[in-house]
């Protein structure tokens, strides 16, 4: 009796790779959020180009808007099939992001990301996250 195996339908057949940090909201933890997520997405084979800039984005406004003295920020990274999903989570859930025309900032996430958004999290806490579609090599 010959029988082909397969997989079953729930199972996962791609790789979840994820990467999560806290650091302080300061101008050097924004740069550091960056560094650490270029090092990542490198390791992983990944393009750097837009991830890098929205990671820094997103960071330095945790650091700026987001900040609460004694609270750091959270950045993390999921690969998940052909989707990386950039996450940054801070303690200041009662400021929403939004795009305003003096900013640049959500400007650029907006411009670079496939989608992006913000989700509330335990309070105090809310996560702005952006998505890219990425191909190996590109």
């Amino acid at each position: 009796m010959n029988r082909e195996m397969t997989a079953p339908e729930n199972e996962l057949t791609h790789t979840i790779r994820n990467f999560s940090v806290l650091l302080s909201p300061t101008p050097r933890g924004a740069r550091l959020a960056r560094l650490l997520a270029t090092e990542q997405l490198r390791s992983w084979g990944l393009p750097l180009h837009p991830a890098e800039h929205i990671v820094a984005e997103l960071a330095i406004n945790a650091s700026t808007h987001g900040r609460v003295p004694g609270r750091d920020f959270r950045v993390t990274l999921y690969v998940v099939a052909d989707t990386l999903r950039i996450e940054v989570t801070d303690t200041r859930a009662d400021r929403l992001p939004c795009v305003v025309p003096s900013g640049r900032g959500l400007l650029l996430v907006d411009a670079l990301a496939d989608r992006w958004g913000a989700a509330p999290g335990p309070y105090p806490r809310k996560t702005v996250w952006a998505e890219l579609q990425h191909q190996r090599g590109r």
